[in-house]
């Protein structure tokens, strides 16, 4: 669960199955009763047609909590931390980052750094699209050492410069607005 939404689901989905519950967060809900295998399934089965899954691998739980802290980190915070994100992390989650890393690699295919740059890139578009801040201060605000860095980074990632994306974005909403 990575948005309100998706938070918004899950607890209209424990109610609807008269799950008792006392948490519901992004990747994490705590049950007050245990679960009979019909409740499971049910619950299962229901977060399933909205896209959502249910996770009972430890694997899968970790890797979801690793997503979970990155996406919170990246796109909800208002700054990120100043600390190296492994740190970060690591702390967040109580885990040696070694064994993190190890993990998220093994399941996803690919490290948590270019999980994060993943994340920053979609944070950039974002912000880029708002237009509210020029591209000196968005790489400020998301710890990159340059703007030339990110710029760099972005068009690796996108195959597009970032002025470039800004102005395809800026057109598509001029002519949205001529509609």
């Amino acid at each position: 669960m990575v948005s309100l939404r998706c938070k918004m689901v899950v607890h209209e989905e424990l109610n609807n199955l008269g799950i008792k519950h006392a948490v519901v967060d992004l990747g994490v809900v705590e049950i007050l009763e245990d679960l009979t295998q019909d409740q499971r399934e049910n619950l299962k089965r229901e977060l399933l047609k909205s896209g959502l899954e249910l996770l009972d691998n430890k694997k899968s739980i970790l890797i979801e909590k690793i997503k979970n802290v990155i996406t919170e980190m990246i796109h909800y915070s208002e700054e990120l931390p100043k600390e190296n994100f492994s740190g970060y992390i690591s702390e967040k989650l109580g885990y040696d980052y070694t064994y993190l890393a190890n993990i998220f690699s093994e399941v996803k295919g690919i490290t948590i750094q270019h999980f994060i740059i993943i994340n920053k890139i979609e944070k950039v578009k974002e912000l880029l699209l708002y237009d509210e801040l020029n591209l000196t201060e968005i790489s400020y605000k998301l710890n990159y050492s340059s703007a030339a860095h990110l710029s760099n980074q972005f068009k690796k990632n996108t195959g597009l410069s970032p002025s470039f994306y800004k102005q395809l974005g800026l057109k598509r909403k001029n002519n949205l607005e001529d509609l």
